[in-house]
Parts: C-alpha cells; sequence; structure tokens
C-alpha cells in the first residue's frame, strides 16, 4: 500500500515574482532527469503552489534496495540476486507520513521510517542495480500509476515522461552538469551528517548516470516532448520561475 502525504515549503511563487494560476483543470507534471539535478525540489515546491499530490518515486526504489541490502539480498561482494529481489517484492510495504518537523514527508518501509537511512551512500551505489530489475519496475509503476487516476500529481523519477505517464501534460527534463550535481549531493551528505568524500560522490554520480541511461528496462532518456531547463547555474528561485511560467501556459491552453 501507498499513502502520500503532502509537503510544506518555505519557498512560495511570491519569493519568485510570479502569479501561479490555480482552481483550474489539473494536469499531471513530470519530471525527469539525472540524479541531484534538483528534481525533488522542485517537484514539491510546484505540488505544494498547486496542491497538488507529490509523488517520490526515487524513495520508492531507494526503500526497496534498503530492504535488499538488510536482508542479504545483495552480497557483501556488491551483487544483486535479481531472482531473490523479485521474490521479495510481495514482503516490501512502502508508505509515506507528513513529518510535521521537516515539512517534508518521510519514507515508511514495513512501517519502520527509513528516511534517513534510504539516502545513505550505502543505498545509492546500489539503486541502480536494483531499480533495473522488469519486475520491480513493473510494480512500482503500477502502484505510480494508479496514485495519479485523478490527475493533480506531480511525479520526479527517471521514466515519468516516458514510461510511468507519457501521456502527461507538462513534461520537464532537469539537467545540470556533473561537477555540479555531485557538490550539491556532497553538500547533502554533510548536512545529513554521513561522512563520505567528494571524489566518492562524483565517482556515484557518474556511475548512476551510466546506469540509468544504459539499462535495458526503461533506461534515462528525455521525453521527445519534454522541456529542458539546466539550472547548473540558476538559483532555487530562477528554476521555479522558469517551470512557473511553463505550468501556466499548460493551466490555460
Amino acid at each position: 500500500m501507498i499513502s502520500i502525504y503532502q509537503p510544506i515549503w518555505k519557498f512560495s511563487v511570491e519569493d519568485v515574482g510570479f502569479f501561479l494560476i490555480k482552481n483550474m483543470k489539473k494536469i499531471i507534471i513530470a519530471l525527469d532527469g539525472h540524479s541531484a539535478c534538483g528534481k525533488s525540489t522542485l517537484a514539491k515546491f510546484l505540488a505544494k503552489e498547486l496542491s497538488y499530490v507529490y509523488i517520490d518515486s526515487g524513495a520508492m526504489y531507494r526503500a526497496v534496495t534498503l530492504y535488499c541490502l538488510s536482508n542479504g539480498i545483495i552480497n557483501n561482494d556488491g551483487a544483486v540476486k535479481e531472482e531473490n529481489v523479485i521474490e521479495s517484492l510481495g514482503r516490501i510495504n512502502i508508505s509515506f507520513n507528513y513529518n510535521r518537523t521537516s515539512g517534508n514527508s518521510d519514507t515508511f518501509l514495513n512501517g519502520l521510517r527509513v528516511e534517513d537511512e534510504i539516502r545513505e551512500m550505502r543505498v545509492s551505489n546500489f539503486v541502480s542495480a536494483v531499480s533495473k530489475i522488469k519486475e520491480v519496475r513493473e510494480k512500482l509503476v503500477e502502484f505510480q500509476q494508479n496514485l495519479a487516476k485523478n490527475k493533480g500529481v506531480v511525479m520526479d523519477g527517471r521514466d515519468i515522461g516516458t514510461v510511468v505517464f507519457p501521456d502527461a501534460e507538462l513534461k520537464l527534463w532537469i539537467t545540470a552538469s556533473i561537477d555540479i550535481r555531485a557538490a550539491r549531493r556532497y553538500k547533502e551528505y554533510l548536512e545529513g551528517a554521513h561522512e563520505v568524500s567528494l571524489e566518492d560522490v562524483i565517482e556515484n554520480v557518474k556511475s548512476r548516470d551510466f546506469n540509468d541511461s544504459n539499462r535495458k528496462e526503461s533506461p534515462l532518456v528525455k521525453a521527445e516532448d519534454a522541456i529542458e531547463i539546466d539550472n547548473s547555474f540558476l538559483s532555487k528561485q530562477e528554476t521555479f520561475q522558469k517551470a512557473i511560467r511553463l505550468v501556466n501556459e499548460k493551466l490555460i491552453s
């Protein structure tokens, strides 16, 4: 069972100096791109401002990966036992609960809060290997599609606009340079008190880029009708402003 809670963010449309049209038709907004490019931050902001549901697809794959690590399905040498991953899917329950302290939604795995654990480097190192498994993607995509039956959804990931919601009214491709993305992720680890070197983070980002783009099942590709936002040298507010303008265009079209 999957439950979704609306996150609250400190930013508002007033902060970015742009008016957001509300109370109009509901649409599906799909954000895709490489890791650490700001997809989740932007998706949460848009969901909050539109009063839409935010679906954290990445957290779902991370939760499955954490389960595999915690239950010996990933060997000490890093080998992923795909048949065991598939067999375990029926024992994995993912949910999201609203955290009043942080203003975000926390990820729960089989009833236990794992929001911090799924962000650790050990999970990042294996999430691509787990998420490429066909049966894993099929199960989670089904969950995600059921949550969006009535539209009014914002979701970020790597195959949202191409596989999960190919008919989404607005598709955004969020990108930034590798060095900038690695620096952002490194900062996140430091703020979370995780001991990791910048060199390790850079290698992890490069590895995930390669694995995500070259996996057999639902590889990371830019949808033909996706609009690109390169935020390498944009502030959060500038990125939000670009996205809000595009949302407005879709809402009034």
